[in-house]
């Protein structure tokens, strides 16, 4: 456990090119400003947001009531936090986006009470109502996502106005939360303040909010439960029922003695998000453990093979252990983008390729499937299997969607997906001693100082559809330090180069392949990966998955869809020897690599069938079929439903 400040470096690197530069690009020219258009309900068609409106009748700027979620002042505060991460390039186009910025900081500074409170669902409907109902009514996790977005947005600009709104809100919940006589002692039911205050504790140096931090992870869990004690106190009004289990909130035991990922996805991740951050800063070899064995059970018996978690619909929570549905699988966006930072955290505190594995598998797959080609249509859920007509058949896949959606009433995962694509540069690299770890491959520059010396370094690949990188090192480069390169799980054969000769470089026990050198002007090393189209098959306890065959290559999850082979999906056979053909097809959904191959597709032989049959859907003998084959074409997984409705399936029966 590399547990200790001392121990994380964080560094940011500029994305310029390539795959996820253009995905940066969609959600800077196309997600952002129609998010924006969104919050002040200005898409026709789609779910008014009513969260700016919110905000200024909460300001004085406007008249009305609080319309919408108990949690939508959040939406704002992620939008605001994607909106810090872009404007940090400082583009000559980014006026009209920083005039957004300082219209919301106006709206946010004048909604902010005297005492430092700000929640316009309080504010505006219930004064009366503040901090009685935590478990339900997201007060902390508004403010959470609002300190989150002013430090995004000081660090990227400087910007000092909504800081103060950040620190002024922190302060009062330093001021109400706590053991000491007077104080609540409670905590949120959706967790988010706990890793917020731990960004804004680092930024100012300000010791109180890790410790207000601290407070919350210790106080989870604890007896007498504070949720069934709130429950029955003067005051307290449900707002959804309040029927929910305790592990539901991941309050049933304290942090330190969970051993499953249980309960509410969403807040599972945010809360072990906090407790890796406050490990590393304190140095607490316990919780750091108890994050592993909690990354432990999310990834390796509840995650699907897109990176998605939450299989049930029912509290969009965990199942039990391998229990994961193709069909009827929710696996929400921001669950994923929740173990997406989860892993972030692990891979600087245990230093091992297993969790930046798991963060590859959701960026290219779980999370970018969350949001369409076009940057203004999303998913909420992300299945792995879909018909359309048992979705609009079946009560129990209402939540499963074939359309990619314009915007939701409960819209968390569009400005979720928004600022996670955009923060995509703090999440490449990270630095322990004299030690740098290339974690996630990419196009652009990387600047950190090391030994007091500036090191510069710039990346160069063609990567998820290529296995080559080269980072190569400017002419003023003269430093002696180790590179750590990634080998990722799916890669079975590499190749290290430097300055074209081959070096007989091997793979740690953590997965990295480490080079030491005194680093010159124009050295080159070069990492070469063996990228081919894979089989992969799911552990047999997974019973959705039993006899069936995934397709991947690289860090890419494919799928079949209807466009490209027909209906009926469900009977496509992919022989065991059937060759997988890849290839790069430019005029495809913006240009995408696919893997062509041979597959069968069995149907009934229909006069055969209804003498078999006789009307009886359940006769005595199997039904004679025919097989027919056929040419069968799989795309990227995150690339599906992007040209019109029709069935997916990412496992195919072989």
């Amino acid at each position: 456990m590399q547990t200790g400040p001392e121990n994380r470096r964080y560094l940011h690197a500029r994305i310029e090119a390539g795959f996820l530069h253009d995905f940066q690009e969609l959600i800077r020219t196309k997600t952002v400003p129609q998010q924006w258009k969104a919050m002040n309900d200005e898409i026709p068609d789609a779910p008014p947001s009513h969260s700016i409106q919110n905000l200024r009748i909460a300001a004085g700027l406007a008249e009305g009531r609080h319309e919408g979620m108990v949690f939508q002042d959040s939406d704002v505060a992620k939008w605001l936090e994607a909106a810090g991460y872009l404007l940090a390039e400082k583009r000559p186009d980014d006026a009209q986006l920083r005039a957004w910025v300082n219209e919301s900081i106006d709206i946010l500074e004048r909604a902010q009470q005297p005492d430092g409170y700000l929640d316009s669902y309080f504010i505006v409907k219930d004064p009366p109502g503040k901090w009685k109902n935590l478990r339900e009514a997201h007060e902390l996790y508004c403010a959470g996502h609002l300190i989150e977005a002013a430090v995004a947005l000081h660090r990227g600009t400087g910007d000092t106005r909504i800081l103060k709104v950040a620190t002024r809100l922190a302060d009062h919940l330093d001021s109400k939360f706590g053991r000491e006589k007077g104080k609540i002692r409670g905590y949120c039911g959706h967790e988010e303040v706990e890793l917020a205050l731990v960004k804004l504790a680092r930024l100012t140096g300000e010791a109180r909010y890790l410790d207000l931090a601290l407070y919350f992870i210790e106080e989870r869990g604890t007896d007498p439960k504070f949720f069934e004690l709130e429950a029955k106190a003067p005051g307290f009004a449900p707002i959804w029922g309040a029927g929910q289990p305790l592990e539901y909130f991941q309050a049933h035991i304290p942090v330190r003695q969970q051993r499953e990922a249980v309960g509410h996805a969403v807040r599972a991740m945010y809360l072990y998000i906090a407790m890796a951050d406050i490990a590393s800063e304190k140095g607490d070899e316990d919780l750091a453990k108890a994050c592993d064995r909690l990354w432990e059970s999310a990834t390796a018996r509840k995650m699907y093979v897109t990176g998605g978690i939450g299989a049930s619909a029912t509290l969009e929570s965990f199942a039990s252990d391998f229990d994961l549905p193709n069909d009827t699988a929710y696996a929400e966006t921001c669950a994923s983008i929740g173990l997406f930072l989860f892993s972030s955290r692990m891979t600087r505190l245990n230093e091992s390729t297993k969790y930046v594995d798991v963060m590859e598998r959701i960026l290219y797959n779980g999370l970018l499937s969350g949001i369409g080609l076009d940057g203004e249509s999303y998913f909420y859920v992300n299945p792995l299997e879909v018909e359309p007509r048992r979705c609009d058949g079946n009560p129990s896949l209402q939540h499963v969607k074939y359309r990619r959606q314009k915007w939701y009433g409960c819209a968390c995962c569009p400005p979720n997906i928004a600022r996670t694509v955009a923060s995509l540069g703090e999440h490449l690299y990270h630095l322990s001693g004299d030690c740098l770890f290339v974690d996630l491959y990419h196009e652009g520059v990387l600047e950190f100082e090391l030994g007091g010396h500036k090191i510069c370094m710039r990346q160069v690949t063609r990567y998820p559809w290529d296995g080559r990188v080269t980072l190569a090192f400017p002419e003023q480069t003269e430093m002696q330090f180790t590179i750590a390169l990634r080998v990722p799980k799916w890669c079975s054969a590499f190749t290290v180069k430097i300055n074209g000769r081959t070096e007989g470089a091997a793979k740690g026990a953590d997965g990295y392949c480490r080079v030491t050198r005194l680093w010159s002007g124009g050295d080159r090393l070069e990492l070469e990966m063996e990228m081919r189209p894979q089989r992969i098959y799911a552990d047999r306890r997974i019973e959705a998955d039993r006899e069936k065959v995934a397709l991947r290559r690289g860090p890419i999850v494919y799928c079949l869809e209807e466009v490209d082979n027909g209906p009926d999906l469900s009977s496509m056979r992919l022989p065991i020897d059937a060759q997988l053909d890849w290839r790069w097809e430019e005029d495809l959904l913006g240009g995408i690599g696919t893997i062509c191959t041979k597959g069968s597709l069995e149907r009934a032989d229909i006069g055969a069938d209804r003498d078999v049959r006789n009307g009886d859907p359940y006769p005595e003998r199997i039904p004679p079929t025919e097989t027919i084959m056929n040419e069968l074409k799989f795309i990227p997984y995150y690339a599906w439903a992007n040209r019109g409705p029709g069935e997916m399936r990412v496992w195919v029966r072989e």
